[in-house]
């Protein structure tokens, strides 16, 4: 049987998922809601963060399909897919066009070679342009660098959703034949433009397999899942592992697993240009070089790109430490960090010291996904607030730049480029469709750290905001970010309302009346940005004297909701963001008013 393997690209929320749920259904290798996006956190979400596998058969031809994350934060995850399958389906919203995603996991493709079929989605949206949308990709393409045969990519017109698609865009806005009433016609185009990946690879040559994701099995232990260059491979097969630099490790395979639809299934081997998942090597680690001879040269090394931001994990030594957890020592700490480098290649930690650790990620989202997959799993820690990572290069100091693409409705655009503009971002471009206004921006991604909850308020929710890391540049200079103070807790116990509804006059709270509070927990913010201490735990004084204020109803407004993300995102340099399975609270590093004085000294 002929293979054809492909990954589906694209931004976050151009559709990658719906389509390839609509593909898996069309071929009847999944049922009727089922979908990629399996992880409890990308269903809250609504966004992908694992890449996955998955398979159908399609007039005779397998074609293996990988479900990409869309988000810059996850593009590790895009990267090391893209080596291991021969094209990619480049996903674009026809009323959005390219953004900043679409740019990345594109340049990535073009970079190694693939030539992309672009799938122009959402075509029936009110304000979908698929000829601007050709144009604006045909641009990217160029912009890149793509090669004339890369540049002169087949286009096909999708409304994923419904799964349907079409060589021409109006056949399928207007009900159109028979042809486009589902995914044939995309189907048709991956058979004709992808070439079959066991094309000129031998069955029976040594195995030659390169791991680009790892799974875990409570029985069977590390699963690697890797494509197959040469060779076959089978249960209880005696293997070399080579790293990228050479050394040579062995190891026993034990059982072999290839994809049908979103399972996996066991079978008795699997050959050159198939992706299949391998247990029994309890060490594989992504990019490394499988094979059944030992004096074969190593595959080339899956590169990652470098984290942008640091911060450092703690055991959590609160007043209320170790009350909701059942993970709360450092060694345990330690040991879940451990096992999630063995999945997560983005993601970089310094074990050097007992009860800190220094984790560096991709970005906020990168690192608040596994902070909310720990807390969910009985962990409880406390972090320090994030910082970008600055280096030096040849005598310059350099930190990381990001380039902001923002759509947003017109009034809204002083308040956003001025905001930036005072976090060292530069205007590049504006261009207006409609009342609908796009603003290009570049600045440090330091700048960008704590903006997207302000943004949300500038643009009353209306505004959508991406960004993509374009490297390390010279360092900007001092950004002057905190606008607001802390609102600290000088007492232990229960937050009252009749407290709390003199305090929310001063500021924004984060916490309801019954809230536990301890001293030096950051209980609000203050609007004039000055550091203020309460005490959220006074009652009203009792007296038998009735008085024209004594029935004053207390109306408290609606609360700020401290998440992880946002405590990342508001949390002060000299502050913890304490992380239980049931309570997210920010808080001092030193929790008595005196020692925070001992510590400015």
């Amino acid at each position: 049987m002929e293979i054809r393997n492909i990954a589906i690209i694209a931004h976050v929320d151009h559709g990658k998922t719906a389509l390839t749920d609509a593909i898996l259904k069309q071929t009847g290798a999944a049922k009727e809601g089922t979908t990629m996006d399996s992880n409890v956190l990308e269903l809250e979400r609504g966004i992908t963060i694992y890449a996955k596998n998955a398979s159908v058969e399609y007039k005779g031809t397998k074609i293996n399909i990988v479900d990409t994350p869309g988000h810059a934060d996850f593009g590790s995850e895009v990267e090391r897919v893209l080596r291991s399958i021969d094209s990619v389906l480049l996903v674009v919203d026809a009323q959005e066009g390219p953004m900043p995603q679409t740019r990345f996991v594109l340049k990535k493709s073009l970079e190694l070679g693939l030539k992309p079929i672009v799938v122009l989605n959402k075509i029936d949206k009110p304000a979908a342009d698929p000829a601007r949308s050709h144009d604006q990709v045909l641009e990217l393409f160029l912009e890149l660098g793509a090669s004339d045969e890369q540049s002169d990519f087949p286009v096909v017109y999708a409304i994923g959703r419904d799964g349907r698609a079409s060589l021409t865009p109006d056949d399928l806005l207007m009900g159109g034949t028979e042809a486009n009433k589902d995914l044939s016609p995309l189907l048709d185009l991956i058979l004709e433009k992808v070439p079959p990946a066991n094309r000129g690879a031998s069955a029976d040559a040594p195995l030659m397999l390169q791991p680009f994701n790892l799974a875990y099995d409570n029985f069977m232990g590390r699963l690697a899942v890797g494509r197959i260059y040469e060779g076959t491979v089978k249960p209880n097969q005696q293997v070399f592992i080579k790293k990228p630099d050479g050394t040579t490790r062995t190891g026993r395979t034990t059982k072999i697993f290839t994809f049908k639809g979103l399972e996996r299934v066991e079978v008795p081997e699997a050959s050159a240009g198939d992706i299949a998942l391998i247990a029994g090597l309890p060490d594989i680690y992504i990019g490394e070089t499988v094979t059944t001879n030992e004096s074969s040269n190593p595959l080339p090394a899956i590169a990652v790109d470098e984290p942008t931001i640091a911060l450092n994990f703690l055991i959590n030594n609160s007043p209320f430490a170790g009350k909701e957890g059942r993970y709360v020592t450092s060694r345990q700490i330690r040991d879940r960090l451990i096992k999630e480098l063995e999945v997560n290649v983005g993601l970089k930690i310094d074990f050097d010291k007992t009860e800190i650790f220094h984790v560096s990620g991709r970005g906020e989202l990168h690192v608040a996904v596994l902070l909310e997959n720990m807390r969910r799993e009985g962990y409880e820690l406390q972090v320090s607030q994030p910082q970008v990572i600055i280096r030096e290069e040849g005598g310059v100091k350099m930190e990381p730049f990001e380039e902001v693409i923002v759509d947003t409705p017109s009034e809204f655009q002083g308040a956003i480029i001025e905001k930036l503009g005072q976090r060292a971002f530069v205007l590049q471009n504006l261009t207006q469709h409609g009342n609908i206004v796009r603003i290009t921006l570049v600045g440090p991604t330091r700048g960008l750290l704590g903006y997207k909850n302000m943004f949300v308020i500038d643009t009353k929710g209306e505004g959508i905001l991406s960004s993509r890391v374009l490297g390390f540049r010279p360092y900007a200079g001092e950004i002057k970010k905190r606008q607001v103070g802390s609102m600290i807790s000088m007492a232990t116990g229960k937050a009252l309302g009749y407290a709390l509804w003199y305090l929310q006059d001063r500021g924004q709270l984060y916490i309801k009346p019954a809230t536990e509070v301890y001293e030096g927990m950051v209980i609000g913010n203050t609007a004039k940005g000055e550091e203020m201490q309460a005490n959220p735990t006074k009652g009203k004084n009792q007296s038998n004297v009735r008085t024209s204020s004594m029935d004053e109803a207390i109306v408290l407004v609606p609360i700020f909701d401290l998440t992880i993300e946002r405590g990342l995102e508001i949390m002060g340099d000299d502050e913890y963001l304490e992380i239980t399975p049931l309570s997210v609270r920010l808080r001092k590093q030193y929790l008595t008013e005196n020692d925070r004085a001992k510590a400015r000294r």
